[in-house]
């Protein structure tokens, strides 16, 4: 997508990434009886502060899509390891997808894996997200069963994990 621009979020972007983020999970679904984590979604200030939050912006800067980069042991990780890059609230602005925002974020989560020296990617998605599932499959993504895990009764989230292609 020639009018894409990926890179670290700023805090002129924050309103606009939180906005974005809740809405991406509204819209299909995602937060029913969860509204503690529209909160969490929304908070991207705390996202640029804690993890690295990367922005998918069009050629006029607006923010098109968003995904939290953490690290093991970090505040938002979740299943990471040692030698693994985690990647949370990937999210795409209703009028952008299908246009490949998805897609670049998580290419470029790789691209930090690489320059950091992991091998590996990995990832929980809501069993529900099967949009999601579908991208993070074409990409290589393949399922880590070992590491699913339920944060909320009724609420099961999918591992997967991804060898950093070359």
């Amino acid at each position: 997508m020639p009018d894409l621009i990926i890179r670290p979020a700023t805090e002129a972007d924050l309103p606009a990434v939180g906005s974005v983020t809740v809405e991406a999970y509204r819209v299909d679904g995602y937060l029913d009886g969860t509204d503690d984590y529209a909160d969490t979604l929304a908070d991207a200030e705390s996202r640029l502060r804690e993890a690295e939050l990367l922005v998918a912006v069009d050629d006029s800067g607006a923010v098109l899509g968003s995904v939290t980069v953490v690290l093991p042991g970090t505040p938002y990780a979740e299943i990471s390891q040692p030698g693994e890059l985690e990647f949370r609230m990937l999210s795409v602005a209703a009028e952008a997808r299908g246009r490949g925002v998805g897609e670049a974020l998580v290419r470029a989560v790789f691209d930090r894996a690489r320059a950091a020296g992991i091998g590996q990617v990995v990832l929980s998605s809501s069993e529900k997200m099967a949009a999601a599932h579908r991208l993070y499959k074409r990409l290589g993504f393949t399922r880590l069963p070992e590491r699913d895990w339920a944060p909320l009764p009724g609420l099961t989230l999918l591992a997967y994990t991804c060898g950093v292609p070359a």
